[in-house]
């Protein structure tokens, strides 16, 4: 019965294992990078995408029709000579694009970088705003 147990645990740890290394907040840049949330206030989606260490000269937010791009490179410096000991920071190009149940007015988007944290305002486009439609008598 110990033994049976003692595989058990051992087996429950390999699962463990296995499923958080395809993870994708360990995978560098995987499918969420950069983590984001999303919401809507009235007529503006936003968005705010963690991305510590990153200038604006760095990123790049493209807006088409509904669709909503974030983009850019972290670029780390290589110390010469270095002898790594532990690499967990990530490096190169990224992109990270939603769709929105809306087309945006590209010309009224703006976004800012502060501590690290982008925040993108994406208002409706006018003809994606509901429209009060007078009702006449037959």
């Amino acid at each position: 019965m110990t033994n049976d147990l003692f595989q058990l645990h051992s087996q429950m740890n390999r699962w463990m294992e296995n499923f958080f290394e395809d993870s994708p907040a360990v995978r560098p840049y995987g499918a969420a990078y950069p983590a984001l949330n999303t919401w809507q206030d009235g007529d503006n989606a936003w968005i705010e995408a963690e991305l510590p260490g990153l200038a604006m000269e760095d990123l790049e937010v493209l807006v088409k029709g509904g669709e909503v791009t974030i983009a850019g490179e972290r670029k780390l410096g290589e110390p010469q000579g270095a002898n790594w000991h532990r690499r967990e920071r990530s490096h190169g190009r990224f992109s990270r694009t939603l769709t929105l149940p809306w087309d945006v007015d590209a010309d009224k988007v703006t976004a800012t970088l502060r501590d690290g944290v982008l925040t993108v305002q994406l208002p409706k486009a006018e003809r994606a705003k509901p429209r009060k439609v007078k009702v006449l008598s037959a």
